[in-house]
């Protein structure tokens, strides 16, 4: 067999969450360019059925949205129930909404806390907990975890204690799923971006023109990261190319944690 060919997810299905915008469309796209089709969950937007079908349409297979609060175990559960009744099987599961919240540790909004933790840890949980339980009736199955750099460093010069936080948890969550479902066929990593040109970070950034200039300066390749630049790791984990990696953290950072 071909190299490239371990890359392949043709036949796979795979869901997204936050899968209509930012990094996660990118993601989705990726996954969908590999092959797989893609079920992209969201919480927000309706206008993420219109993007599944472009989607769809541009890499010629089955995309479709679906709408569920992330930290809510019973809208989780019943989403999943009905993208396997849609899709037929999950393969490929990217845990990938998040929020963050920054300020002064000595003032921070205990509401605000509760928040990021409800949706980045536990809604994060949520999913892989009812994802997983259905791959382990399979028998095989990958978990990509999104996670952050912020997971293992601490952010400056912005004040982000809350997020970073909560990012942590989830790098420690992938692995204990990973040691947990090893031997069951459900292979489960992470993976650590570091400052990543979304919309959302341009307006932090427009808001603010000198955190780009510091962000830039702390990430050796002296850059921040396209949203596409996470493509890769993303069809690597999710594919068979990675068949023996399991519990890892992948860091795509232009080098921000090796220094």
């Amino acid at each position: 067999m071909s190299s490239l060919n371990l890359f392949s997810l043709k036949g796979k299905k795979a869901i997204v969450t936050g899968g209509g915008r930012g990094l996660g469309l990118e993601m989705s796209k990726a996954l969908a360019g590999a092959g797989a089709d893609v079920a992209m969950m969201y919480v927000s937007s309706d206008k993420t059925h219109d993007t599944a079908a472009a989607v769809a349409k541009e890499f010629n297979v089955h995309c479709q949205a679906y709408k569920a609060d992330m930290i809510n175990p019973d809208e989780v559960n019943a989403t999943l129930d009905q993208i396997i009744k849609d899709f037929g099987k999950i393969d490929i599961f990217v845990a990938n909404a998040g929020i963050a919240i920054e300020g002064p540790a000595e003032t921070f909004d205990m509401a605000d806390w509760k928040r990021i933790f409800d949706v980045n840890v536990h809604g994060v949980f949520c999913c892989a907990k009812a994802a997983g339980a259905h791959m382990l009736k399979h028998g095989k199955g990958s978990i990509i975890l999104i996670s952050s750099m912020s997971g293992l460093i601490a952010n400056r010069p912005q004040p982000h204690c809350g997020y970073n936080a909560s990012k942590g948890a989830v790098t420690m969550m992938a692995k204990c799923l990973a040691q947990e479902w090893a031997t069951r066929g459900i292979r489960v990593n992470s993976i650590c971006p570091g400052y990543m040109l979304t919309e959302m970070l341009k307006d932090v950034a427009r808001s603010d023109p000198s955190l780009t200039h510091k962000w830039e300066e702390y990430t050796p390749m002296g850059r921040l990261g396209n949203p596409d630049e996470l493509n890769g790791t993303v069809v690597y984990l999710a594919s068979d190319a990675s068949s023996y990696v399991t519990g890892a953290s992948i860091s795509v950072d232009g080098g921000y944690t090796c220094v």
